[in-house]
């Protein structure tokens, strides 16, 4: 049986890709290693964040939709993002450097048993800064040498995800059942699941809560990636989701990786995604993200891609 080896990556909804990209990489350090299209819709951009060369588990990434209004915060949404920093004198770090950018954050409390510090970007996106005290990360994950951030309290990786849902339940037994997550506590209203047992790169906490569900806009997010190694993989999940009930968008290729997609029955939606090819698939590892890459089924369109695209970098 295969298991899910931790998170792929998480995707947003931007209004301004030039806020966007100025803060992802000036503000939190990350390396903008992909500057494409939404593939289904080659208007918009597509820009992905994340480590040298934006490995999985290390991905942010971000539909630019100019005409999102703001997002009306409810249940059944993936509603906050963590991120893995080094120590808790990163904490302190970022805290002063949160004030000295104005960065809307909280005072270093805890959050699912780690020391962390939440914040917000300018468009509303809820994340947190989680201590990750020195344990393990994946293997894949590397450092960026040319970050605005010191190496010793750079952003790591992705950590613990929230999932706010009305039916705790169902998508606990999803984890849990369909996927094999490990359940690492419980209570009536929240419970902490793990893909690798005693690892936050993996961690989902799920809250029940009730009321309406959530409005997307600008800051919020559209789905979470979980990851698995090749597509052999992913054609045996391909059919765990559909023994299950559940309908899928079957296997799309997205040139970077390899995709399915699919909602639990909160409405929440997942994608699996396969470790590679990765986005040195069409730059080397010192050009990522400096030009705008488009997969091979859109080479041909990229005079009028490019003609619809407002410019991003100052």
């Amino acid at each position: 049986m295969y298991t899910i080896s931790g998170h792929h990556h998480i995707s947003m909804l931007t209004k301004n890709a030039p806020l966007n990209n100025q803060f992802y990489q000036k503000v939190l350090g990350l390396r903008r290693v992909k500057k494409t299209v939404n593939q289904d819709n080659p208007t918009m951009y597509h820009l992905f964040y994340g480590d040298l060369t934006g490995s999985a588990g290390t991905e942010l990434s971000f539909f630019e939709m100019p005409k999102a209004g703001s997002t009306i915060r409810g249940t059944n949404a993936i509603t906050q993002i963590g991120l893995l920093v080094p120590s808790f004198e990163s904490l302190l770090f970022w805290k002063k450097r949160f004030e000295s950018f104005d960065v809307r954050h909280g005072e270093i409390t805890s959050y699912a048993g780690r020391d962390a510090l939440h914040f917000e970007d300018s468009e509303g996106l809820r994340m947190m800064l989680l201590n990750n005290n020195g344990e393990v990360v994946p293997e894949n994950w590397s450092v960026w040498k040319d970050s605005t951030v010191e190496e010793k309290h750079q952003i790591l990786g992705m950590g613990t995800v929230e999932i706010t849902v009305r039916h705790l339940e169902s998508l606990a037994n999803t984890l849990k059942d369909m996927f094999g997550y490990v359940e690492a506590s419980r209570s009536d209203t929240e419970a902490i699941y793990q893909s690798v047992g005693g690892q936050s790169f993996g961690e989902i906490v799920i809250k029940q809560e009730e009321g309406a569900s959530e409005k997307p806009g600008k800051g919020s997010i559209h789905h979470l990636a979980i990851r698995v190694k090749n597509e052999d993989e992913l054609r045996y999940w391909e059919e765990v989701v559909k023994e299950r009930g559940f309908h899928s968008t079957g296997i799309v290729d997205r040139f970077y990786f390899q995709s399915l997609y699919f909602r639990e029955s909160n409405g929440i939606l997942f994608e699996i995604a396969t470790d590679g090819p990765g986005f040195t698939a069409d730059s080397t590892v010192e050009e990522l993200g400096k030009a705008l890459d488009l997969p091979p089924f859109l080479e041909e369109r990229r005079a009028e891609i490019e003609a619809n695209l407002a410019p991003i970098d100052s």
